[in-house]
């Protein structure tokens, strides 16, 4: 066969160090296996890349399709357990394909389907859940894999600010009707109070290096608490009674939805080590305000396990409010 010239591995007329340099949108097929359960088949969107030294013209883009699409379908057709996983052992096939490349990196997304219950008349449902994971796979003195796997869920939240001023007008207009001071706050107590809601989206990663995964079922799980209540795709009329009832008596800010989910990570995850990075994200999607809310909070394990555990130091014995 002819040997054609090989233009990508040619001096570029400005040498200079590329980050990355890949192929984004290649989409696969997936098959998630479950210990005891059927699998879950994810349509995934991949994005690989590698870095380029300042020695090559480019990273042979064509033939680097090639061996990215080689390497996905050679891990997917084995049993995966963990996406990112995955992620990382296609990070680490990247670096053995391209000898001139110290750092591989590569990230897949997905929509996750959930099966739920509505909570008043127990119909089955489906809930579409985003999920994602990332690798970065490094050589040279220190080879490692670090890996990220998280999700995105949406639920509602009741604003507390609104909330307190509509209670006090609520006490005033009963205390004129001649009710008592213990009756108002009997009933106060018992009827969820009106207040504005927000579609709120919560949004959980945990990066982790070499062989630690984090089941991703889990930091669904923690979202979905952690803001004033779940929303369901399919609500008969007890069940939308129940939803709103549940949300306006567990009013919530972005930044309690953050806080929530801080430690109900640490409470959950009590195996993963302390260098371990956690990303906690809420977006509240105001229905009053032109403006979404936001709050985050970027912390190693051990940062947060510290916080916590100075908290409930503080706190008498059956006082904790966690």
């Amino acid at each position: 066969m002819e040997r054609l010239p090989d233009v990508q591995a040619c001096h570029p007329a400005y040498p200079i160090n590329l980050t990355r340099v890949g192929v984004t949108g290649v989409k696969k097929l997936v098959k998630v296996e479950r210990s005891g359960e059927r699998p879950i088949v994810l349509i995934s969107n991949f994005e690989v890349f590698v870095d380029l030294p300042s020695s090559r013209k480019g990273a042979n883009l064509s033939r680097n399709t090639e061996a990215i699409d080689e390497v996905l379908e050679e891990e997917i057709s084995r049993p995966v357990y963990e996406i990112e996983e995955l992620c990382g052992k296609i990070a680490l096939r990247l670096l053995e394909r391209h000898e001139y490349a110290t750092r591989a990196e590569v990230k897949m997304k997905s929509e996750y389907i959930v099966k739920r219950q509505t909570p008043a008349t127990r119909v089955n449902c489906q809930e579409v859940v985003d999920i994602f994971a990332e690798a970065m796979a490094t050589s040279g003195p220190d080879p490692h894999v670090k890996k990220i796997v998280g999700a995105e869920v949406i639920g509602t939240t009741a604003c507390p600010c609104a909330q307190e001023i509509v209670r006090e007008q609520m006490r005033r207009d009963l205390l004129n009707l001649g009710l008592s001071e213990d009756a108002i706050e009997g009933f106060l107590k018992k009827v969820p109070v009106a207040t504005h809601n927000q579609r709120g989206r919560g949004s959980i990663s945990i990066e982790v290096r070499d062989r630690k995964c984090v089941p991703i079922d889990r930091i669904i799980r923690i979202i979905e608490e952690s803001m004033s209540s779940k929303v369901y795709g399919l609500l008969k009329r007890p069940d939308e009674a129940l939803v709103v009832s549940r949300a306006h008596m567990n009013p919530m800010f972005v930044e309690d939805c953050v806080r929530e989910m801080a430690q109900r990570v640490v409470a959950t995850f009590v195996e993963l080590p302390d260098d371990a990075v956690v990303t906690l994200k809420q977006i509240n999607e105001e229905s009053i305000h032109r403006h979404n809310a936001f709050a985050e909070r970027v912390a190693k394990m051990g940062e947060l396990r510290a916080e916590l555990a100075a908290i409930h130091e503080m706190q008498p014995c059956g006082d904790s409010q966690m």
